[in-house]
């Protein structure tokens, strides 16, 4: 059986336009096959790969994407972006698993289940935080309220604690004016 570390598969999983992905160059290297014969396997199959499986990125997008993961890496190995001079294609979750019926070897369809496999845990871990995120707005808004009803506590019994100032009426006679 093929094993691959889980870390180097996850690693090379990124985020293009709010999608995870996996590079075309990265999936030959898992497959051990050229990009160039994945490229082809792909566009002799095009048919399989809608926009939602797959897509190309765009010079823009290349170059966002080349100034965001250097910038983003302190221990940045240079050879990660080395040979990105023609725009990859991109595969989803979804792109990957087609991707072993393209590629018939033993080793893609192997490498694939491993690729499906991150791609679930990272979906599960997401959901997993998600509803951790929700939880805790949850509890934020609630304390929220009550800590606007306790300001409001906290004012009534100040108002009730400060005696209020007593009008006084002067002791003796009045005097009008210059009488």
């Amino acid at each position: 059986m093929i094993e691959i570390n889980e870390s180097i598969i996850s690693n090379k999983i990124f985020i293009v336009r709010n999608q995870r992905i996996m590079l075309d160059r990265d999936l030959a290297s898992l497959y051990e096959v050229e990009t160039k014969v994945l490229k082809q396997s792909v566009r002799r199959n095009i048919d399989r790969f809608t926009d939602d499986f797959m897509f190309e990125m765009t010079n823009e997008e290349l170059e966002i994407w080349r100034s965001q993961f250097v910038t983003s890496n302190s221990n940045f190995d240079k050879s990660l972006i080395k040979g990105l001079r023609y725009k990859p294609f991109c595969f989803t979750e979804q792109g990957v698993a087609m991707l072993s019926s393209v590629l018939a070897s033993n080793r893609a369809i192997k490498v694939n289940i491993q690729i499906i496999r991150i791609f679930t845990k990272m979906r599960e871990f997401l959901y997993s935080n998600n509803e951790i995120l929700l939880k805790l707005e949850k509890i934020e808004r609630k304390t929220d309220k009550h800590e606007f009803e306790i300001h409001h506590l906290f004012n009534a019994i100040k108002k009730l604690l400060i005696e209020p100032e007593k009008e006084t009426t002067p002791i003796g006679f009045k005097r009008n004016g210059n009488k």
